[in-house]
């Protein structure tokens, strides 16, 4: 087998720069076995760390029209690998001398440094379908020694490539992913939407706004989370499968149907359940609305003596599945809902929201009381919604956060089991 590639030197390593077809990966390509570690224990562990991500990957391949993956680190040893370079002259003396052929007899051993999940899904979906087989995946091939000294070089890349490796950030997903419905969605609100143009959102690495900042609504990070949210209640009624084609259920379901793009029609629909969602909380929250009507400007709302509690991202959340879940109970649209939430009291200073929401004494958020935050809002919407769950919940979420007795706490919020 003869491949064109591209010879090149980091630190110790000699590296090949090449591609590889999905049949040559399946033919060629085989998982780790006694080049790490010489232990059956050892061994077995590294085996084990293959997760079933690869039916993913495999289910990636086989709907997503434009896929692409980072390259494979392949290392290869025994047989007899051959470098023939090629000496290219421009004239000028431009001349180049690391371009050529890697020749491999077939008696090599070569197994992945980095990918295997890749391997093991490009193999998944060759099982079902041929039609791959001259798809090709870039590929990086490195020496490897199977002695002590060559497993320690190999375990070193193999450590180093996974635990440096850094996960895709959520701000970069919002920002870039095209397959991520809400993603999608959220940008093109921000895009257009009075309640998220220019200032009024945060960018931001978190979901918290820094005192400094006085304009924004909520940031970018929270935004995304709201939206989420609205996701479920959109996928009600939608049928989500996982890679192996059985039915997803509950909440899952969104972290299923965010891995792959849908069609326009049903990107459409989410769209507009989220704009009519925000417009609802415009039209009927007083400080929203008085919010938006002047360039921006949340220090009223968003202050050293709280403010309202939707300016902050701790409280935002819990206030969209209080109102997710009132429409659930209720049928109500969510301008009734809102219109209704209007009418609780909402600046967080308030005795109600104090020791779950606001410190007091202090003046300061309380960041770790969400399901507290959520059922209260219910409560105090109509506590006849709650069921006998959720009242236990709440009373034992309620007694946590402000340090008193279950028995107190019903007292306080006035609920009977």
């Amino acid at each position: 087998m003869k491949i064109p590639a591209i010879r090149a030197k980091i630190g110790i390593w000699v590296y090949y720069i090449s591609s590889l077809t999905f049949d040559q990966v399946k033919k060629y390509v085989k998982p780790v076995d006694d080049e790490l570690h010489k232990s059956t224990v050892l061994r077995e562990m590294l085996q084990r760390s293959i997760t079933d991500n690869y039916k993913k990957i495999a289910t990636y391949i086989e709907q997503q029209d434009e896929r692409f993956f980072n390259s494979l680190v392949l290392a290869v040893y025994d047989g007899d690998p051959q470098w023939h370079e090629v000496r290219l002259d421009y004239g000028s003396d431009e001349e180049y001398y690391d371009i050529g052929l890697l020749e491999l007899s077939g008696d090599e051993k070569i197994f992945p440094v980095d990918g295997q999940h890749r391997v093991e899904g490009i193999k998944e979906v060759l099982k079902k379908d041929n039609s791959f087989l001259s798809e090709r995946i870039p590929v990086i091939f490195i020496g490897h020694k199977n002695d002590e000294m060559g497993m320690q070089r190999a375990r070193r890349m193999f450590s180093t490539l996974n635990r440096y490796a850094k996960p895709v950030s959520k701000r970069d997903i919002i920002a870039l992913d095209e397959d991520d419905s809400v993603a999608i969605v959220s940008r093109n609100i921000i895009e257009s939407h009075p309640l998220f143009e220019n200032e009024r959102i945060l960018n931001t690495m978190g979901k918290a706004i820094p005192e400094s900042n006085t304009k924004a609504f909520t940031s970018i990070i929270t935004f995304y989370e709201s939206n989420y949210e609205l996701l479920n209640l959109f996928l009600t009624n939608i049928e989500v499968k996982n890679p192996d084609g059985r039915k997803v259920k509950g909440r899952k379901k969104a972290n299923e149907y965010i891995r792959f793009r849908p069609g326009d029609c049903q990107l459409s629909e989410f769209e507009d359940l989220c704009r009519g969602f925000w417009n609802s909380i415009i039209a009927e929250i007083d400080e929203v609305r008085d919010y938006i009507s002047i360039p921006a400007d949340a220090s009223p709302y968003r202050n050293r003596n709280g403010g309202n509690l939707l300016f902050r991202p701790a409280a935002l959340i819990p206030f969209v599945k209080a109102v997710l879940s009132i429409h659930n109970k209720t049928g109500s649209d969510f301008s009734e809902v809102a219109a209704h939430m209007n009418k609780i009291t909402l600046n967080i200073d308030s005795p109600q929201w104090g020791g779950v929401l606001w410190d007091r004494k202090n003046k300061k958020m309380l960041m770790n009381h969400h399901k507290a935050v959520e059922l209260l809002l219910i409560k105090y919407y109509d506590k006849g919604l709650l069921s006998l769950v959720e009242k236990k919940s709440l009373i034992s979420a309620y007694a946590s956060a402000v340090q008193i007795t279950q028995e107190e706490a019903m007292s306080h919020l006035e609920i009977d089991l």
